[in-house]
């Protein structure tokens, strides 16, 4: 018998192990500059190591985590046969989520599944995974990529993270400490980030009929050009008023919009009201809302509207986390306050409209 004549069976079954072994050493060279002085190994073991005495300058260190994927946007970036900014989609999705309660993220793992792995492909994704962790300030410990011959096309693939950060218990952030007076600052989205993409696709692709390709003047850009800017990552930013400002909580704008994320970090004895006059969405907005007919409700219920972030702040702390997030690059701006309601309990409103709407 020839022992030789299997040897091959899991590639004819539409794995190929040489495939994935070339793909991690591509992205070994980006996964090494995602690195912490805590993080111990490296590529290629069974798990990822963090050292834990990091903690011990902590009083009462609160671990958190989080994870996340980037939803339907992976289409989007399938057509173009651009991957190398959906990483920074993943890693925004999921310290951003920890960064609302005041955790620095510390390290992250993630996940890529494929219906064939395309060395290239898959280190241009990891590559962006790797450069946002260096933008957030987490250390890239390690992942899986699995192939999934059957179950996903040869060119599909989906990506998934997750990340654990720590907060000092008494610096943590969160509704408990919200009071009637505090500010809502917002800080501007890069665009659509990672939500919403289901409603985006179908205006654009089956109402319009449009392709990546077409460009459009509102945009400056084609249309899949603008569909893949990546999601813009304002962990170090929010840290920094978190550490230097007296800020209350923070809410990340995802799935739900920007009133239902800001509700989730409300009191039920109060209510923050916005005014949509205060800012004016990127141009991508409003174009979803004309040629989809898509009215301002589900519009302000499915995509963020500019808004990527809310942080509420004690009013004489405004002026320095205003600052504070300009210095670093982020368009922040007074967008509203929280007050008392009795009859509206713990609600978010949006008022006012926005120019040029």
């Amino acid at each position: 018998m020839d022992q030789n004549a299997g040897s091959n069976a899991y590639a004819r079954a539409g794995v190929d192990i040489e495939a994935a072994d070339r793909a991690v050493d591509l992205m070994k060279e980006w996964v090494e500059k995602a690195r912490r002085p805590e993080m111990l190994g490296g590529l290629g073991g069974f798990a990822g190591l963090f050292d834990a005495s990091a903690l011990l300058s902590y009083k009462r260190p609160l671990l958190a985590t989080s994870t996340d994927g980037v939803g339907t946007k992976v289409a989007v970036a399938q057509l173009v046969d651009k991957h190398d900014t959906i990483g920074f989609d993943l890693v925004g999705m999921v310290v951003d989520d920890l960064v609302v309660c005041g955790a620095e993220p510390l390290f992250m793992t993630d996940y890529i599944a494929t219906g064939k792995v395309v060395p290239e492909r898959i280190a241009a994704i990891v590559k962006g995974i790797a450069e946002a962790c260096v933008e957030a300030g987490c250390a890239l410990v390690g992942g899986e990529t699995a192939e999934h011959p059957g179950l996903l096309a040869p060119d599909e693939y989906d990506v998934a993270g997750a990340t654990t950060g720590v907060v000092e218990a008494d610096a943590l952030l969160g509704p408990g400490r919200v009071r009637p007076g505090d500010v809502v600052l917002a800080m501007a989205a890069s665009g659509l980030h990672s939500n919403g993409y289901s409603l985006a696709r179908h205006v654009f692709f089956t109402q319009a009929g449009w392709t990546v390709d077409r460009h459009v003047d509102e945009f400056g850009r084609t249309l899949g050009e603008e569909l893949l800017e990546p999601t813009r990552i304002y962990t170090k930013p929010a840290l920094a008023i978190a550490r230097e400002t007296e800020t209350h909580a923070m809410a990340h704008i995802t799935g739900g919009g920007l009133a239902n994320n800001l509700a989730r970090v409300m009191p039920a004895e109060l209510k923050a009201t916005l005014d949509r006059a205060s800012w004016t969405p990127a141009p991508v907005f409003d174009v979803v809302r004309k040629l989809g007919e898509v009215s301002q409700a589900d519009l302000e219920a499915t995509l963020n509207c500019g808004v990527g972030m809310v942080a509420l702040v004690a009013p004489d702390a405004v002026d320095a986390a205003l600052a504070r997030l300009g210095d670093d690059g982020i368009d922040a701006w007074v967008a509203g306050e929280v007050g008392v309601d009795p009859a509206q309990q713990g609600t978010v409103e949006l008022v006012g409209q926005h120019p040029g709407w």
